[in-house]
């Protein structure tokens, strides 16, 4: 299962009831901040969330209203000694723009207590975790060599209890091994594989992320099958042109992709201040019925089969 949380729904300024781009993605032991716009801080302890083991911050692209949060984020992680380690991830020229943020700026001619590693990353397998894995794919955002991000369950095969018990298989390590896909044997001699009671491979959770992007026509085989896509929706159809001209996106175009893609549900957040909540969603359901406008400290789960707040 993943839990979202949305810190930060606006488009590159706050209003009164948006905060800028930050999200918090959660898988069991794991917690990763996606992007980190300025008051990110304020948000994350808002939300309840706290610091505690967010120690991995995924930067989808180096513009200002996407990374001015790190500062005060890694000044404070700095000064109580809340972490010990955080890795920052980002394409090469955001972690140039990051490097001079944190070290020239924020933590200038200071020794923080815990180690701040930058680590570049690009499209392709990123992290491949015992259940799940994070992989990026490029996404077209001008000037930018923007990222987005896919969270991926593992596929597993049911363990069939009733079968397991059928065959005389005994709770504990024997059971675990078999789930991991070892042949055992039992007391009497037997030789029990895992064929023998596992049940048919199911496919895990997936979630996208796609942050600031102004074409859609590379995304959809990253999107496919999404059980749930957060992206972008600054503009409203009315003004494409004006979203094209400063690749952004309009909320038809994302709900279009989705559609496209057969994602289960789309999650619409990067929302103009020009514009009600309203009318984004009224473009997107017209397209797309399965579309929710994110609000700063929104959350939803993703479950494979089901999915909700």
């Amino acid at each position: 299962m993943f839990e979202f949380v949305f810190l930060g729904t606006s488009a590159a300024a706050p209003s009164v009831h948006r905060g800028l781009a930050a999200h918090v993605l959660m898988h069991n032991e794991y917690r990763f901040l996606i992007d980190c716009g300025e008051g990110t801080q304020r948000q994350i302890l808002q939300a309840g969330i706290g610091y505690k083991r967010l120690d991995r911050i995924l930067i989808t692209h180096g513009h200002l209203d996407h990374i001015l949060g790190l500062a005060g984020l890694l000044s404070t992680f700095a000064r109580f000694e809340i972490i010990d380690k955080v890795e920052i991830w980002a394409g090469a020229g955001a972690l140039q723009r990051i490097r001079d943020l944190v070290f020239g700026v924020a933590l200038r001619g200071g020794r923080p207590s815990m180690e701040i590693a930058l680590v570049e990353i690009g499209p392709g397998r990123l992290m491949d975790a015992e259940d799940f894995t994070i992989t990026g794919f490029p996404v077209l955002h001008k000037g930018s060599n923007a990222l987005g991000f896919i969270f991926e369950e593992k596929a597993r095969r049911p363990f069939l209890v009733e079968k397991a018990e059928a065959l005389g298989v005994p709770a504990g390590s024997i059971r675990r091994d078999l789930v991991q896909g070892r042949t055992v044997s039992l007391p009497d001699g037997r030789a029990i594989s895992p064929e023998d009671v596992l049940g048919p491979e199911i496919a895990g959770a997936k979630l996208v992320h796609v942050g600031d992007c102004g074409d859609t026509s590379n995304l959809l085989e990253a999107a496919r099958g999404a059980d749930a896509l957060v992206m972008e929706a600054t503009y409203l159809d009315v003004e494409r042109e004006m979203a094209r001209e400063v690749s952004h996106l309009t909320a038809s175009q994302a709900a279009e992709l989705a559609r496209d893609a057969g994602v289960k549900h789309l999650y619409l957040t990067h929302i103009s201040r020009r514009y009600r909540e309203r009318d984004v969603l009224a473009e997107a359901l017209a397209v797309f019925p399965e579309t929710t406008v994110a609000r700063d400290f929104d959350s939803f789960k993703v479950v494979k089969g089901k999915q909700g707040n």
